[in-house]
Order: structure tokens, then C-alpha cells, then sequence
């Protein structure tokens, strides 16, 4: 079918409509809309989708239920909107045709998401900052950011996560931009400290956009590595953003100093408390400045933090992803192209965020040409990079497979200190079989069980 018919068929004043009537009362119209669903569906596996949902709201008790309700009564309604639309129609219902004819015309296999740096500089100054190698001089001109946005967007790429640096530095220009590709949504990392209540009312009123703010812990844990008083300036910067209604969530990094504030119950409770509605979690990576594979999470500490993940999905209301850990539910690893890749403030297009190698830069090439350069169909090759998908990192977790593909296709380091693949590589391979062994214990016990 083809997608502008598919839109004209749901139509976003059907979805505007819906997502009225669930405002209007949350609590009690989740559940008719679901039963509805579930009368409507005409396909088997739709209607047993549409009565699990039912089930779900159903249960007063359900964190899902508790989380849906949340953001339908903390977001603006302007923002539910607009975010609505965004991710069901754009990204989520018409994306997958229009890649499908966008691979058609190009050639090649296209992702789901960008993620972009708009700049490099930074007022914080973290410890092991996985970018602070990069030349944290550089901002992309604005012509590049919109080019490339506009080039994704015809593709079918509706979902851009913006990093750094700290892209709020550009925030002016994050507006314009997002104004002006109002079909997509625009997700923010930030480190929080310049969002005040005058940014995040104009987020609100632009509707589509995003956060997900560092944190590292407590204020003791933040401003250890993010400097002194940067905790207080982020607890400020989530009430901004809640009373103006812009969705946002947390972003924290485990190590072995934090691992177990950041997989605590009452860690995760202040952030539901704060109104986040989602976090990401990622384990250290030792990229970047200062890097220190002393500092990384010990394999014990990502076990521990895995089973808190899937814990919390059962019981806290909030919507909690870690990158590495998750591997089981994406098949692998999701760099290179496969569902999202790395573009930063210089121009490089990168396999993902924490692989600082690339072949080709976003200024000298079109978006279809970058996705072509051998480093990402290297990727693309060899993904799942391992056959136990607990292991899906081709850095901490199979770190042989990095160093060969980034020499084959003869991609150049993108940090200013150079390093080589074999430099960065090598000592990582002493993690790699240490976690290799609690994670095919683990799975070979999740299989049996299953069975």
C-alpha cells in the first residue's frame, strides 16, 4: 500500500481524536479504546495484541497502565499531539513503507534513527566524557544539520537523537530545526544545566521535542564526575520541563563507582517522582577522555544491573532501556546502520557514538552515500556480532570484531589523539571473556528454563 494512502486511510485527525478522548479521562478510556481496538481488529495476532493492551489498562495496578496515565496528564496537550502523531504515524506506521522505497531507489539499507551532533562544545567538563576527544571547537553548520534531516526524512527517517558536546548550546537553531521538520521527533541528550523554564516552554510550543538528561546518581555521584552543583541545576531543569508538559527522561552511565545508585529502587523511584518517563542506561565505555578500564562496570555489576532493568519492568512506571543488556530484545547490536547511526559536529559518520572511526564525511557526501561507506556495511555484515545476544557489543564484547572490520575497511580514527582500533581493542579483551562467561551461563539457564 502506498504510504500517502495509508495516512490518508488512519489520518492524524483519527489519532488527534483518539488521543483527545483518552485525555479527557485517562484512567477509565484507556481501557475502552483498547476494547475498541480489540472489536475493530481484524487480523488474529491484532486482536490479540488489542486485548493484552485491554487486560493491562485494566489493572489499576499495572505499572504500564500507571505510566500511560502519567503522560497523558503530565504532558501538554499540544505535545501529545504532535508526539502522537510523530512516532505512530511518522515514525512508526509510514516509516518502515517509506524506508522499504527509499532502500528501493538507493540501494541501500536504511535505519530507523540518526544520531547527530550539532556541536562539540561543552560547559561541563565530565570525567571519561565518551566525546571529549573529539575537537570540542566544532559546531555543524546549520545548512548540514537541515540537509541531512531533509535527506533522512525522504528516506523515511522520522526520529533524530541529538548529542554532543551539549546540544543545548544551540538551542536556538534546535527549535528552528525542529520547526521546520515538524514530522519528526527530536530527542535530546543534555546534561541539563542551561534548561530553564523559558527553553522548555519553547520546546512545549514547538511540541516535538524531547529530553534525556546525564545523571550519574545522587548529587553525590553527579557531582563527582559532572562538577559541583550540577545535580541541583538538573532536579531543576526536570521541573521546568515537567510543568511546561515536555516529555523527558534520564540518561545515566553505570561504573564501577555507581552501578549499584544507579540500579537502586531508590534511585529509580526519584526519577519516576520527578516525572520521567523514560531512562536510558549505559554501561561505561572506555572511549573518550580520561579513559580508564578501571572505571568500567565490573561483569558482576551488569548482571546485577540487567536484573534490576527487567525487575523494574514489572513493577515502577517508568520506561527503562539499557543498551548493552538489551541486546536479547534487538537481536544484537543496533549500530552501523542497522537501526541508527553516529554523525558528529565535524561531519563524520560514524558506526555509533562509542566507535570513533569512519570513512566518509557528511559534507563531502549525501545521506545515501554515507550509508554505502564500507565501515557501516562492514557492520552490517557481521551483525549479531555473537551468537549469545547478551554479547552484542563488537567493543566490550567482542572486541576482535572491531579491530578487523574498522583495518578492513580502512577507516580513519575520528578523535583528536588518534588512537588505533588494536590501541583501543586489545585490553578489553580480558572483560569481554569474563562477561562471556556469566552471559552464556546465563542464557544457557534462561534457555533450559524456557524449555
Amino acid at each position: 500500500m502506498d504510504f500517502e494512502l495509508a495516512k490518508a486511510m488512519i489520518g492524524e485527525t483519527a489519532l488527534k481524536q483518539g488521543l483527545r478522548y483518552l485525555r479527557n479521562n485517562p484512567e477509565r478510556n484507556l481501557v475502552n479504546l483498547a476494547k475498541w481496538g480489540e472489536r475493530l481488529a481484524r487480523e488474529p495476532e491484532h486482536k490479540a495484541y488489542a486485548k493484552q493492551w485491554a487486560d493491562m489498562f485494566g489493572d489499576e495496578g499495572n505499572n504500564w497502565r500507571q505510566l500511560a496515565v502519567k503522560a497523558l496528564n503530565q504532558l501538554a496537550p499540544d505535545v501529545v499531539e504532535k508526539i502522537g502523531i510523530n512516532m505512530f504515524i511518522n515514525a512508526g506506521l509510514l516509516s518502515p513503507e517509506r524506508r522499504r522505497q527509499g532502500e528501493a531507489k538507493y540501494g541501500v539499507h536504511i535505519p530507523w534513527a540518526i544520531l547527530i551532533d550539532p556541536t562539540g562544545r561543552c560547559n561541563l567538563r565530565c570525567t571519561g566524557c565518551w566525546a571529549a576527544e573529539y575537537d570540542r571547537s566544532q559546531d555543524m553548520d546549520y545548512e548540514t544539520l537541515d540537509g541531512v534531516m531533509t535527506e533522512a526524512e525522504d528516506m523515511g527517517i522520522n526520529f533524530f537523537v541529538i548529542s554532543g558536546g551539549e546540544p543545548t548550546l544551540r538551542m536556538n537553531d534546535l527549535l528552528a530545526l525542529a520547526r521546520s521538520h515538524y514530522e519528526s521527533v527530536f530527542h535530546i541528550f543534555s546534561n541539563g544545566t542551561l534548561i530553564t523554564k523559558d527553553v522548555a516552554g519553547r520546546c512545549a510550543e514547538v511540541g516535538n521535542i524531547t529530553f534525556a538528561i546525564s545523571l550519574e546518581g545522587f548529587e553525590e555521584q553527579t557531582d563527582a564526575r559532572r562538577g559541583k552543583g550540577t545535580f541541583k541545576k538538573v532536579m531543576e531543569a526536570m521541573d521546568n520541563l515537567r510543568e511546561a508538559g515536555v516529555p523527558f527522561g534520564f540518561s545515566g552511565t553505570y561504573t564501577r563507582e555507581n552501578t549499584e545508585t544507579l540500579g537502586s529502587d531508590e534511585w529509580i523511584d526519584l526519577m519516576v517522582d520527578k516525572g520521567c518517563l523514560l531512562g536510558w542506561l549505559f554501561t561505561y565505555v572506555p572511549v573518550g577522555g580520561d579513559s580508564d578500564l578501571e572505571l568500567m562496570a565490573t561483569p558482576e555489576q551488569r548482571l546485577f544491573m540487567l536484573q534490576q532493568v527487567r525487575k523494574w519492568r514489572e513493577e515502577k512506571p517508568i520506561f527503562v532501556a539499557d543498551f548493552w543488556n538489551d541486546g536479547p530484545f534487538t537481536q544484537g547490536c543496533i549500530a552501523g546502520g542497522r537501526n541508527y547511526l553516529h554523525i558528529n559536529a565535524t561531519g563524520d559518520v560514524e558506526p555509533c557514538a562509542f566507535v570513533h572511526y569512519a570513512n566518509v564525511n557528511i559534507k563531502h557526501c549525501s545521506l545515501a552515500e554515507a550509508l554505502k561507506s564500507p565501515l557501516l556495511l562492514a557492520f552490517q555484515k557481521n551483525q549479531p556480532f555473537n551468537s549469545n545476544h547478551m554479547r552484542p557489543c563488537p567493543i566490550i564484547d567482542n572486541p576482535e570484531m572491531l579491530e578487523r572490520m574498522v583495518e578492513e575497511s580502512n577507516a580513519y580514527p575520528t578523535q583528536k589523539n588518534g588512537i588505533t582500533a588494536a590501541e583501543l581493542c586489545r585490553p578489553l579483551h580480558g572483560y569481554a571473556k569474563a562477561w562471556g562467561k556469566i552471559a552464556d551461563r546465563v542464557s544457557s539457564e534462561a534457555s533450559v528454563a524456557a524449555n
